[in-house]
């Protein structure tokens, strides 16, 4: 392992170990296919439910495997950390949840995700019959490409909305319902990140890049890759301008506008410096007079041990705060009944 703490065994079982553990710890949540490292719902296949998969490298937990359970994810497809999930383990997972009313794939712009996900569409089309359509989540204002993207990146506003479709589905809505609700949803929303470390991969056994004690990343992905800008670290009241502006100005958002304000750690951050952020993030909102219908806070996509963190808003109507507010019952997401 060289000069990298961690706990682990050997970095080769890093993945398959952390699944028996997520199995062993939340039995009354899921249960997990060892040979094709799929997490699923633990009364998956639900009949006349759309199934929702979703799925991408691991690193990012508890995103996707630890919110699979009533209310979010039928099932969640783990890669190796930050690589993509196979077809095979794609398709397996889809033809596991199809219950008659099709599937839907939710999917981050990352090449070999998008590419994996319709693979495995296709294939479950032509041998089981399965009506499958995808959404692809392209909130990250930082970059328009980048090492692992064409176009913008899938980052936070992925677990708003399988939270928000996963209400959807629980209700009963039909495939293409979902879907629509879902695209709704990745076109409200916008994020930024930020870090102040670098992480490291178990199998590289090194920092991905390098940041000095006094400088931070602005811009940054989920997979440690490099941001848009590197400067002089700074107080968390300018970190949250830095962050909060280039999301204000893309989509764009205006005075009067409802949003979930999501403030994201990167696996390495406190709670209290989440939120500090938090109080920071909510006073520009309050000048730019943007209404906070609801908010959360904490590590739910991460990068392994990255320190930093990312900011995401979505703008909300009535339904989609409904959505939001029902019932969650996931290992990594719960509230309501």
């Amino acid at each position: 392992m060289g000069g990298m703490k961690k706990l682990i065994n050997d970095p080769a079982d890093v993945v398959s170990e952390a699944l028996r553990g997520l199995a062993l710890a939340h039995p009354d949540h899921v249960r997990v296919d060892h040979e094709n490292r799929i997490v699923y719902r633990k009364d998956a296949p639900r009949s006349g439910k759309v199934g929702l998969i979703s799925g991408g490298g691991s690193g990012h937990e508890p995103m996707h495997g630890g919110f699979v359970g009533p209310g979010m994810l039928d099932a969640a497809c783990a890669g190796e950390v930050f690589t993509s999930p196979v077809p095979d383990q794609m398709m397996a997972a889809t033809k596991e949840v199809d219950a008659g009313a099709g599937v839907l794939h939710i999917v981050k712009n990352y090449t070999g995700d998008v590419m994996n996900f319709e693979m495995a569409a296709e294939l479950a089309a032509a041998e089981a019959g399965t009506e499958v359509l995808s959404v692809v989540t392209d909130d990250d204002v930082a970059v328009q490409d980048s090492l692992y993207t064409a176009g913008r990146r899938g980052v936070g506003v992925t677990v708003l909305l399988e939270k928000i479709v996963g209400a959807a589905a629980e209700q009963g809505r039909s495939l293409q319902e979902v879907a629509d609700l879902a695209k709704k949803v990745n076109g409200n929303g916008r994020s930024m990140g930020m870090a102040l470390t670098s992480c490291t991969v178990p199998a590289a056994g090194k920092p991905t890049f390098e940041l000095a004690e006094n400088e931070m990343e602005v811009g940054i992905g989920i997979h440690g890759e490099p941001g848009r800008q590197r400067l002089p670290l700074a107080p968390a009241k300018d970190v949250a301008a830095l962050l909060v502006d280039p999301v204000l100005q893309d989509l764009p958002y205006s005075q009067g506008d409802s949003v979930i304000a999501f403030v994201n750690g990167m696996g390495g951050t406190p709670l209290i410096e989440l939120y500090l952020m938090y109080n920071e993030v909510r006073q520009l909102l309050d000048a730019a007079g943007i209404t906070v219908a609801r908010s959360l806070v904490g590590n739910y996509i991460t990068s392994l041990e990255m320190a930093g963190c990312s900011v995401t808003l979505l703008k909300v109507d009535d339904d989609l705060v409904r959505l939001w507010d029902a019932p969650v019952n996931t290992p990594g997401l719960r509230w309501g009944a």
